[in-house]
């Protein structure tokens, strides 16, 4: 009876431990590749799974989260031939358990070594310049190649990132060297144009001070010749003005021997005059015969009335002869 105790209790806890081995259960976003006698049987997907005792076991562990793999620094040659250090990051993703399995055995170094030497080939297609501006393309192309080698491990490559390039010690100095000459260069570039504006400023302010002075000038022009012309119509109007009431007066009773008396005066005023100006004076001969000057104005009155211009002229004495 205790040796039948001992047998069941004995088999309860084989069955136990049979079953803890057996039964498996996947996490999410895992899978698990399962081997029937050595050969592979299928792959378990997240969930709960019993597997066959003694016969089925589990080969194969993968996670199907994508993944990111550093990639170590290397010293890759550009086209200019300068060495430069260059370091990565690539970010994949296992699509196919099974190929991921069998199809290498260790597709993470497989990975990285592709990656490294697709970075060696690329890098070296470019000047130093070019790496630091190129780097999008850089990384397209080494995902491009890279994917492309290893679909037959069930992995797909997402991309790669460019971490750091890190060039010599003198091509960094002579690089700083260059950008500073080259912010100098902007800076006097900037400083000439400024320059530049600041002269065609200041001729476009010349030339439109120029302009405004003309306008100004030929405006003043046109005023002051405005102005002359109706000067000269005033003095015209009143110099006709009075001619007119001259000749009113001359015809009015008395006019005429006021006339004659006002040309008498005038005659003996503007030679008195022109004796105090010059020191010598040629008198004329008929200095003393006022009468004569008088018929004289008389008649270029009488002239312009439209009376007889051939009235006969007052009889100068002749000069007693000898």
């Amino acid at each position: 009876m205790e040796l039948f105790t001992i047998a069941v209790i004995g088999l309860v806890v084989l069955a136990i431990v049979v079953i803890a081995k057996t039964a498996t259960i996947v996490p999410q976003q895992h899978a698990y590749v399962i081997e029937n006698l050595g050969k592979y049987s299928r792959t378990l997907r997240a969930g709960f799974h019993i597997l066959i005792p003694f016969i089925e076991r589990i080969a194969y562990k993968h996670s199907l989260k994508e993944m990111a793999i550093d990639i170590p620094e290397q010293i890759c040659i550009t086209k200019d031939n300068v060495q430069v250090g260059v370091d990565g990051v690539l970010y994949m993703q296992i699509l196919d358990p099974e190929r991921a399995s069998y199809g290498i055995q260790d597709y993470i170094f497989a990975i990285v070594q592709l990656a490294q030497t697709t970075l060696r080939s690329e890098i070296g297609k470019i000047d130093l310049d070019r790496t630091f501006e190129e780097r999008a393309l850089i990384n397209g192309n080494v995902v491009s190649e890279v994917d492309v080698a290893s679909d037959p491990w069930g992995v797909k490559v997402l991309r790669y990132e460019i971490r750091n390039i890190n060039p010599p010690a003198d091509v960094i100095e002579a690089m700083e060297k260059q950008m500073r000459a080259e912010r100098e260069k902007r800076a006097v570039v900037l400083e000439s144009e400024g320059v530049r504006d600041a002269e065609i400023n200041r001729a476009e302010g010349q030339k439109q001070k120029v302009i405004k002075e003309s306008e100004a000038k030929r405006e003043q022009q046109i005023n002051e010749a405005q102005g002359e012309a109706a000067a000269i119509e005033a003095v015209a109007t009143a110099t006709a003005t009075g001619l007119r009431e001259v000749a009113s007066a001359v015809e009015a009773p008395g006019g005429r021997e006021a006339m004659q008396l006002r040309v008498a005066e005038q005659y003996v005023a503007q030679f008195g005059e022109l004796a105090k100006e010059g020191n010598s004076l040629v008198i004329p001969a008929n200095l003393s015969d006022v009468a004569s000057m008088l018929a004289m104005a008389t008649r270029i009155v009488k002239d312009e009335d439209g009376s007889d211009a051939r009235a006969p002229r007052p009889m100068r004495p002749r000069p007693p002869t000898d």
